[in-house]
């Protein structure tokens, strides 16, 4: 008996269904996803290569991203990173983000600096796409609550807490604190009042500064600064401002114990040169250098493997990091991959980076609350 076979007008009309679906499908798909890549999107502060904490940062979460599709992608999807420039400009950000949107980025990912990362989420937002990783530590990134944007660092505020905790223990009574005069600004200020008050310490001087400020002007901050005498003072960023004011409060004699943020702490250490030696800063990852967790052992190997005439770093780090997150996001999604599907998937996970633990609840993307201390040694060399 011949087996059966449908006219020829039928086998036609189910190819040609079967043809519909498929474009259906493929239409139906979140843009920048197809069955062999997933296009991210990233606006970063690179100022052209000037920003050095901001090109290590890169080049980490790149690292990170070109070992992932060597070993085969994600569920056979190559993983294709768009990356723009800011300039460290807000506006720049928020155009640059439209403009990745508009060419079809999955998702936002890895910007660095206050102000760009908060124009990034507002684009996120309005777009409805997840913006995974921005390191920074605003609060307007945690609170009031953002569903589509998942940071993995620790927030500025963490760290504030833990550099006048410190400066408690060692017998500092006195704060000063150096924060942009700009909303950002102003809302870790407000963070740091009641945290002063709680540890008993007394907030004397609060310096808001432009980023356009002139050597005169500096040198009136740093009349502000010898005037209040307070026994410590940390800022919010700003590198190569604080850098500057350090340098003229050390040529002025001041006492005055500083410390500062994670952010650029590298770049702040080679500018002081001698005169960071025994300053304290925060970092929201471990030492790059040591082999103490296994996402720096990682890390490092993968640096020597790949890019064994740069320097490691905790920018790089925690660009490494923040890729790594993602990648285990995307991978614990499945196949089955959507934008609804991943931001399902972060809002109920806990996810081991290896020493550095990010955790995400449904009201709750704070992500990481790793903080360690370091101090500069002789060598310009950070000693944790």
């Amino acid at each position: 008996m011949l087996p059966f076979r449908p006219p020829a007008i039928l086998r036609r009309s189910a190819a040609l269904l079967l043809a519909l679906a498929a474009v259906g499908l493929a239409r139906a798909a979140d843009p920048g996803l197809t069955a062999q890549q997933i296009l991210i999107g990233q606006n970063i502060t690179l100022q052209g290569g000037k920003n050095a904490h901001g090109v290590a940062t890169q080049q980490g979460a790149k690292l990170y991203l070109d070992e992932a599709n060597a070993a085969g992608g994600v569920h056979g999807r190559k993983l294709v990173l768009r990356t723009l420039d800011d300039n460290n400009q807000g506006a720049v950000a928020e155009s640059n983000a439209r403009q990745l949107v508009k060419e079809g980025a999955f998702l936002l990912f890895g910007s660095i600096e206050g102000g760009p990362s908060t124009a990034v989420l507002k684009v996120a937002q309005e777009a409805n796409v997840p913006f995974i990783g921005p390191m920074a530590g605003s609060p307007g990134l945690r609170r009031p609550h953002q569903p589509m944007v998942f940071p993995v660092r620790a927030e500025h505020r963490d760290e504030f807490r833990s550099l006048m905790t410190w400066a408690k223990s060692i017998g500092l009574r006195s704060v000063g604190f150096l924060h942009t005069d700009s909303t950002t600004g102003r809302e870790h200020l407000e963070n740091v009042k009641p945290m002063a008050q709680e540890l008993g310490l007394d907030l004397v001087l609060a310096l808001p500064f432009k980023g356009d400020a002139n050597a005169a002007q500096i040198d009136a901050l740093v009349q502000q600064v010898a005037t209040a005498k307070p026994d410590m003072m940390f800022n919010h960023g700003s590198p190569d401002f604080y850098v500057k004011l350090i340098t003229k409060a050390r040529d002025a004699g001041l006492k005055t114990q500083f410390m500062a943020v994670n952010s650029g702490s590298s770049q702040i250490a080679k500018d002081l040169g001698p005169l960071a030696k025994g300053m304290f800063f925060t970092q929201v990852v471990p030492s790059p250098w040591e082999r103490k967790h296994e996402i720096a052992r990682e890390y490092q190997d993968a640096m020597r493997r790949k890019l064994p005439n740069v320097e490691a770093s905790y920018g790089g780090l925690e660009g490494y990091a923040t890729a790594k997150l993602l990648v285990a996001a995307l991978r614990s999604t499945g196949p089955d991959l959507s934008r609804a599907a991943l931001l399902r998937t972060l809002e109920h996970s806990s996810i081991n980076l290896g020493g550095l633990k990010a955790r995400y609840a449904p009201g709750d993307h704070a992500g990481s609350r790793y903080v360690d201390l370091s101090m500069v040694g002789r060598n310009g060399r950070f000693v944790h």
